[in-house]
C-alpha cells in the first residue's frame, strides 16, 4: 500500500502554500492583529475571503460541475490545504465555511462567512461577523440564518486576538451541528491545529541557527536539539494521525488525531517559546500567536476531555 501522496495531492498543497504566502504572509498577519487590537475585535478580511472561495477553498469537496463550482476532491485533499491554512494562522471560521459550502447561500464561493455553535460550551467564535451559523434553532440542528445571528449572544474577551468570541444564552441552549459535521469538523481543526506544530518546529529551528550564544549557534547545544526533535516527532506523529483519520473518517480515529494535534500544537508552540528565549516572550515575536490560536482550537469541534470518552467507549466496546 502506498502511503505517499499524490503527485495532485502534492500540487495542490503547494499551490494553496504559495496563494498563502502572497496573500498572507507575515506582515498580513501582523497587520491583522493590529486591526483587531484597535477594533477591539478580530476582523474576517472578506476580500481574502472570496479569494479562498475562488480557489476553491470551501468548495473542494464539493461534486465538481455542480452549481456550486465544486471541485470533486475528498477529505484527505481538505485536511492538507486546512494544514497549510494552519501554517499561516490564517484568520476566520473556515471550518464551519467549509462544512456549510452548499448548504448556506455563499459559503462555496465565499461570499458568505459561517461560523458554527458548539455542542455544550457556551461560546462561539466569529459571530458578529457570520452570515450564517451551522446548528441553530433549526430542528434539524444544521443551520440557523438569520439578519443578526449575534442576536441574545454577548462578546467576551479571547485569548487568540484574530478569534473573537461571544457567549451564547447558555451551554447548549443554540443547538449543535450534527454528529457527522463534528466529526469533519474535529478533523479539519486537527489539520489546522498540525499546521502551526510543525510551524512552529520550522520557526525554533530557524532562530537556533542564527542565534549565537558563547561563539556558536544555540542549534548545537544538546537541550535544545532535544526540544526541536521533540518538536519535529509531535507534528509529524500527529500529521500521520489527521492524514490516516481522513481516509479512513473513523470516528474514533479522528477523536485520536484530534488529541495528538492539539498537544501538538499546544507543546511545540511552548517549546518554539523556549528555544526563542526572552525574545519569545516579546509581542514582535510570533510564537505567541501560534499558543493562542492552539489554546483556542483545542476547545473547539471536540475537546480532549470529549474524545477521550469517544475512545474510551469505543475501547469498552471492544473489550465487552
Amino acid at each position: 500500500m502506498d502511503f505517499q501522496l499524490t503527485e495532485d495531492q502534492r500540487d495542490l498543497r503547494a499551490g494553496v502554500r504559495e496563494l498563502l504566502a502572497g496573500r498572507y504572509g507575515r506582515e498580513a498577519l501582523r497587520e491583522s492583529v493590529d486591526a483587531a487590537a484597535a477594533l477591539g475585535a478580530g476582523v474576517v478580511d472578506r476580500g481574502l475571503w472570496r479569494e479562498l472561495g475562488e480557489a476553491g477553498f470551501f468548495a473542494l469537496r464539493l461534486p465538481e460541475g455542480g452549481p456550486d463550482g465544486g471541485v470533486g476532491l475528498g477529505l484527505a485533499e481538505a485536511a492538507l490545504v486546512f494544514e497549510e491554512a494552519g501554517r499561516v494562522l490564517l484568520p476566520g471560521p473556515l471550518v464551519a465555511t467549509h462544512l456549510a459550502a452548499g448548504v448556506v447561500p455563499g459559503a462555496a464561493q465565499g461570499t458568505a462567512v459561517v461560523t458554527a455553535f458548539d455542542l455544550d460550551g457556551p461560546f462561539v467564535a466569529y459571530l458578529g461577523e457570520a452570515d450564517a451559523v451551522l446548528g441553530g434553532e433549526d430542528p434539524a440542528g444544521e443551520l440557523a440564518q438569520g439578519p443578526d445571528p449575534a442576536a441574545g449572544c454577548v462578546p467576551v474577551r479571547s485569548v487568540d486576538p484574530l478569534t473573537p468570541l461571544y457567549r451564547t444564552r447558555g451551554p447548549g441552549s443554540a443547538g449543535a451541528p450534527s454528529a457527522a459535521l463534528r466529526d469533519e469538523g474535529a478533523l479539519l481543526t486537527a489539520a489546522l491545529q498540525v499546521g502551526s506544530a510543525l510551524r512552529t518546529c520550522e520557526l525554533a529551528v530557524r532562530y537556533a541557527k542564527e542565534r549565537e550564544q558563547f561563539g556558536q549557534p544555540i542549534g548545537a547545544f544538546q537541550s535544545v536539539k532535544h526540544l526541536c526533535a521533540q518538536m519535529l516527532v509531535r507534528g509529524e506523529v500527529a500529521r500521520t494521525a489527521v492524514y490516516a483519520a481522513a481516509v479512513t473518517v473513523d470516528p474514533g480515529e479522528i477523536a485520536g488525531a484530534k488529541l495528538l494535534a492539539d498537544e501538538a500544537a499546544v507543546r511545540n508552540a511552548r517549546d518554539c517559546l523556549q528555544v526563542h528565549g526572552g525574545m519569545g516572550f516579546t509581542w514582535e515575536a510570533d510564537v505567541h500567536l501560534h499558543l493562542k490560536r492552539a489554546w483556542v482550537r483545542a476547545e473547539q469541534w471536540r475537546t480532549a476531555a470529549e474524545a477521550e470518552e469517544l475512545l474510551a467507549r469505543e475501547l469498552g466496546a471492544l473489550s465487552a
